[in-house]
């Protein structure tokens, strides 16, 4: 266990493996051993980053196409010098990315849209300092084509969801921003009182009431956050970064050879785990006004579901060619557009997400598209100075939490009561005591011995029976300690889930301000297997 310390603030870790809320696949894959080592190119916590580096730069890529285009993402936009300068080092052939993906969640969705954000960013210092004659730029590449409006368009706030309420259609990035002005004004009754919050809610009314749509929003918010950083947000939604990809959609759309190639790697990886994600016939949509639909084979033509719209051969290819941008990516070939529009050796994904990546390191290979290093992103628990305290009192870890509520309250009894609540004696007794009766019966009668281990299973139940009875009464002597680990149960696994998988930033960034960040980044681990908790001592 690492134990370091901030001035009025400690952190420590514990293994992922140990936390019990990562799935198996994720303990195998970051053990580095089989069966999943097959799966994929560089060890999770000990990449090579000299053979990445040196595979990327054998990559065609158009770097000044990516440098255009991202200066004319921020156009609107105050552009920071850091970002401003970051833009232009992705021109260099010297120059390396290190990338994190997700949804534009409005008002970024949950806790670990930051800690991604920030890991991704501390690996590209780690980096720097380690290659002092290259170049690491942090990018955030925007999933601004998802068409999941239950998914990303609600946050939870003091134990509340608070949705959007629309009725727009379509991929979330390309929607409106009308009516969020509501759920900033409750945003704001609810941090307003926190001394960082006006800072805070000026960059929420900045991004979703002056911009025009999700992905610009978010664009807008993500900057303001993460700028001073030098981190480059990517929107790919965009013609120029489409047409780069026009050769894969090509022989997605004619071929089909994503499904033959995933299916395969599927096949086998099945053997061990669960799959995360399962290839169509054709794994694209067709993206257009207020609509994401799929793209499906009937016969001699290309037909989009749920519309009226169909295309032959002739057409289909003429409309890739003038129209890359209306084809988009579903998450079998989203990976694949952005290893070629990016110089990229790094992926920060979750757990989700690195599943799926394990699917496609041979299409990768099929479409000769380097396949980066897939990293696990790093999981925080941040304990407050009142939570802190309270399982001071109660002489508790953070670490104890992570068990089960029923589970953990036993065990609390268990360690802190006088009384003799397991039964050891006693069902040692009473096997004693059957053991010998089965022999008398097997000299009597032998057909008595099942008599007896009946009645054998009866005594045992009845004396479990009394050792829960036991525990229960005992439990209520403890009823304020009991109410307490509830208490700050509740608080940091909110809904019996992580606190990062539940929660949003905004609590957070309204009490500490940008030091929440700094913070973050200090006690950041790019390259771990263990879980981080950060604890608030004054």
């Amino acid at each position: 266990m690492i134990q370091h310390i901030n001035p009025g603030i400690a952190f420590h870790t514990i293994p992922i493996a140990e936390t019990g809320y990562f799935s198996p696949i994720i303990a195998n894959f970051l053990s580095g051993q089989p069966p999943l080592r097959d799966f994929y190119a560089y060890n999770p916590v000990a990449p090579d980053f000299d053979m990445a580096m040196k595979v990327k730069e054998g990559q065609p890529l158009r770097r000044d196409i990516l440098a255009e285009t991202l200066y004319q993402q921020y156009a609107h936009l105050e552009i920071r010098e850091e970002v401003r300068a970051n833009i232009g080092l992705l021109q260099a052939t010297n120059t390396f990315t290190v990338c994190t993906a997700h949804q534009p969640n409005i008002f970024t969705g949950y806790l670990y849209f930051v800690y991604k954000i920030l890991q991704t960013i501390k690996l590209t210092q780690d980096l720097a300092r380690q290659y002092p004659g290259k170049h690491f730029v942090p990018v955030y590449y925007m999933g601004s084509e998802d068409a999941d409006l239950d998914e990303l368009g609600s946050i939870f706030l003091d134990g509340k969801k608070l949705t959007w309420q629309t009725d727009q259609t379509g991929a979330v990035g390309r929607m409106r921003t009308e009516g969020l002005e509501d759920m900033i004004n409750k945003i704001g009754d609810s941090i307003g009182y926190l001394p960082h919050a006006p800072q805070i809610l000026e960059m929420l009314r900045k991004a979703y009431l002056e911009q025009p749509d999700i992905q610009q929003a978010t664009l807008s918010l993500v900057n303001d956050l993460f700028g001073c950083y030098g981190l480059v947000v990517l929107i790919p939604d965009h013609p120029n970064f489409k047409r780069q990809l026009i050769p894969v959609m090509k022989d997605e759309l004619l071929e089909q050879s994503s499904e033959k190639v995933v299916s395969k790697t599927i096949d086998k990886l099945s053997a061990h785990f669960k799959v995360q994600a399962t290839p169509r016939e054709i794994n694209l949509f067709y993206l257009i006004d207020n609509k994401r639909e799929r793209i499906v084979m009937d016969g001699e033509l290309w037909k989009v579901l749920h519309t009226a719209l169909s295309f032959t051969r002739d057409e289909l290819l003429n409309e890739l060619e003038a129209h890359p941008e209306r084809f988009s990516p579903n998450v079998i070939l989203r990976g694949i557009l952005q290893e070629t529009i990016l110089p990229n050796i790094a992926f920060i994904g979750g757990g989700g997400e690195v599943a799926y990546w394990l699917e496609l390191k041979d299409l990768f290979q099929y479409h000769k598209v380097p396949y980066p290093a897939i990293l696990l992103r790093n999981s925080f628990l941040w304990v407050r100075r009142e939570e802190h305290m309270r399982l001071g009192k109660l002489g508790l870890s953070p670490d104890a939490l992570f068990e089960d509520t029923g589970l953990l309250l036993s065990k609390f009894v268990h360690a802190h009561t006088n009384a003799s609540l397991v039964l050891r004696d006693e069902y040692a007794a009473v096997e004693k005591l059957f053991n010998e009766l089965e022999v008398k019966a097997k000299e009597i009668d032998v057909t008595l011995i099942a008599s007896v281990n009946a009645e054998r299973s009866r005594a045992i139940k009845s004396i479990g029976k009394m050792e829960h009875k036991f525990l229960r009464a005992e439990k209520k002597k403890f009823a304020w300690q009991t109410e307490q680990i509830q208490t700050v149960k509740d608080r940091l696994f909110p809904g019996n889930s992580l606190q990062e998988r539940k929660e949003n930033f905004l609590p957070y960034y309204a009490e500490y301000g940008p030091a929440f960040f700094d913070h973050i980044l200090q006690f950041c681990i790019p390259l771990t297997d263990q879980f981080i908790i950060v604890t608030e001592l004054s």
